[in-house]
């Protein structure tokens, strides 16, 4: 499918008005209905719309033209332009925030500084459009207005999208250097290693003799408990 001409509308009314080509090869040109086209025709479609000459703006050409009123069954197609304009960079910059929602900015920053405070300042600079100073200022507290100050989500905000705030969160956790618990404390240990059968050397340090938490038998403990026993008995008679 062939692409149509910039004001399809307005290009229309003129072939409309200074073409004998047939409502079907206006709208397959200009990629409209039929009907819309003999609307235009009959003055109740595209009602005060000029005409936009599609030679003089390079989309058509005479040649075309005539071959296509000349055979009905011809079909025109934009022409190719040969003029090759270069592609706009976009600059590398802060992006940029309509002056309706820069009065959010320093919410933003505060939330992203609490939130994720892996984030460098070049990437929060990137995702709200501010400047390192403000970063700075904001996260010392020495900002003018730090008092008033609420965490915002500059998603919420309309400061950034959702998928570029996850691509610099992730960007800068791929960075951050892996590095051991200060704390130090227990560590829950991995499924794998926990159903591993004992080893053989801790079973036999458990039945070692001479252990202080070695394991006591039925006939050790009623051996202990005879002595006492035996002084209770001594006690009752002696009441007696």
């Amino acid at each position: 499918m062939s692409q149509g001409p910039l004001m399809p509308k307005a290009t229309a009314v003129w072939l409309v008005e200074n073409t004998s080509l047939s409502f079907d090869q206006i709208a397959d040109f200009c990629k409209l209905h039929p009907l819309e086209v003999k609307g235009i025709a009959d003055g109740e479609v595209a009602a005060g719309i000029k005409g936009l000459d599609p030679v003089s703006t390079g989309q058509l050409t005479r040649e075309e033209i005539e071959r296509a009123q000349n055979n009905p069954n011809h079909r025109m197609k934009v022409a190719v332009s040969k003029v090759k304009l270069p592609e706009v960079k976009r600059s590398k910059g802060p992006r940029y925030t309509p002056l309706s929602r820069r009065q959010d900015r320093p919410n933003a920053i505060l939330w992203l500084l609490r939130n994720h405070p892996e984030l460098k300042d070049a990437q929060v600079m990137r995702l709200v459009g501010t400047t390192k100073s403000t970063i700075q200022q904001i996260r010392e507290r020495t900002h003018w207005n730090s008092g008033s100050l609420q965490p915002m989500d500059p998603v919420t905000l309309g400061l950034c999208s959702q998928i570029d705030l996850d691509f610099e969160v992730q960007r800068a956790a791929k960075d951050r250097p892996l590095v051991e618990s200060a704390e130090g404390g227990a560590t829950l240990m991995p499924p794998e290693l926990s159903v591993l059968p004992e080893p053989e050397e801790h079973r036999d340090a458990d039945h070692r003799p001479g252990r202080g938490d070695e394991r006591l038998d039925a006939d050790s403990v009623f051996a202990r408990l005879k002595p006492m026993r035996k002084g209770e008995q001594d006690e009752d008679d002696d009441e007696y």
